[in-house]
């Protein structure tokens, strides 16, 4: 059966299945500070507070999560941009939706589900465009060329946190 996507607003909601599959999902990475479950549940608490906060969870046929992408909207003079060295305000002048997080576990990547949790994010969104950070070693590669695949362009680099590995931060319109 196909796995079923669910539309989130509220983080009270949202946080526990959220919780459940990125643990699942980031299970090699855990033992690194920056992607920490209670690392994970710390950013989790700012960004759900966050203006146009939004979550779309997928559900295997029992119930269970197994993949994820949440957002909210950034506006110019957002932290989101302001850790990026020389950012270009043609990316700034509109709102924007910033995809804090996506990923899908093991037994479905490959499959697409990744692609339809974010285009049903970003369904209905009134941001024009939509902005996310990958890790450029990530799947050795794979994953920051997949999102090229996906219509994203590089605009810049950025290191979050110290304990971050240096990011590439993308954009594409949201349509």
């Amino acid at each position: 059966m196909t796995p079923r996507l669910r539309r989130f607003t509220d983080i009270e909601q949202a946080a526990p299945p959220l919780i459940v599959v990125y643990a699942k999902v980031r299970e090699p990475l855990l033992h690194l500070p920056n992607y920490a479950v209670a690392t994970f549940v710390d950013r989790l608490e700012r960004h759900g507070t966050d203006p146009g906060f939004e979550a779309v969870i997928a559900f295997d046929d029992a119930g269970q999560p197994i993949g994820y992408a949440y957002g909210n909207t950034v506006e110019s003079d957002d932290r989101w941009w302001k850790r990026m060295d020389d950012v270009d305000p043609q990316f700034t002048t509109d709102p924007a939706l910033a995809l804090k997080e996506i990923g899908v576990v093991e037994p479905y990547r490959g499959t697409g589900l990744a692609r339809r949790i974010h285009d049903e994010l970003l369904a209905g969104r009134d941001e024009s465009s939509v902005s996310l950070m990958v890790n450029p070693a990530a799947g050795s590669g794979k994953v920051h060329a997949l999102y090229q695949t996906w219509g994203y362009r590089g605009i810049g680099s950025v290191q979050p946190s110290p304990d971050s590995p240096p990011l590439v931060m993308m954009i594409r319109p949201t349509r």
